[in-house]
């Protein structure tokens, strides 16, 4: 392998429907009670949202410089139950939720071992240039659709 293809960042992956982006914590993560900050736990769920959307098939980049437009939160819920520390190996779960014409809504946890640490429930939409929401692409939406039902056919419950 070329060591241009070694240097390249890891990158998440799909386990059914859902996207699995494994990260550490730092040392700049954390505050000084030696635990991360509340914030950072949005940093990694917007990496991991990134990442989904990427290895999904999404190019976020493209739209953007196309002028299509780019995803902005429109609401965001997150529940906080137990502190990530220096050195934890964490993994954000994310998988889609819902569908709309200009929204897509995904529900995120990060796990360290088998223990949510926090999880998530995010709406982002797609935004024009103009601030305006937009219809997001057909081919995003069935990819967002694939991944909804992804899960249901393989399990044959809502959380497959």
């Amino acid at each position: 392998m070329a060591d241009a293809e070694q240097d390249q960042p890891a990158g998440g992956r799909f386990a059914g429907r859902e996207h699995r982006f494994a990260l550490r914590v730092y040392f700049e993560d954390t505050d000084l009670s030696g635990v991360v900050y509340h914030a950072n736990y949005l940093r990694y769920m917007e990496r991991a949202r990134s990442d989904m959307l990427r290895v999904g098939g999404i190019d976020q980049r493209a739209a953007f410089e196309a002028g299509e437009g780019s995803y902005a939160i429109a609401s965001l819920a997150i529940r906080y139950a137990a502190p990530a520390r220096l050195d934890d190996a964490l993994v954000i779960v994310s998988r889609i939720t819902q569908v709309r014409a200009a929204s897509v809504a995904i529900h995120q946890r990060v796990m360290c071992g088998g223990l949510v640490l926090a999880e998530a429930d995010v709406v982002a939409a797609l935004i024009a240039p103009n601030g305006r929401p937009r219809r997001q692409p057909r081919a995003w939406t069935d990819i967002y659709e694939r991944l909804v039902w992804q899960g249901k056919h393989e399990s044959g419950s809502d959380y497959g």
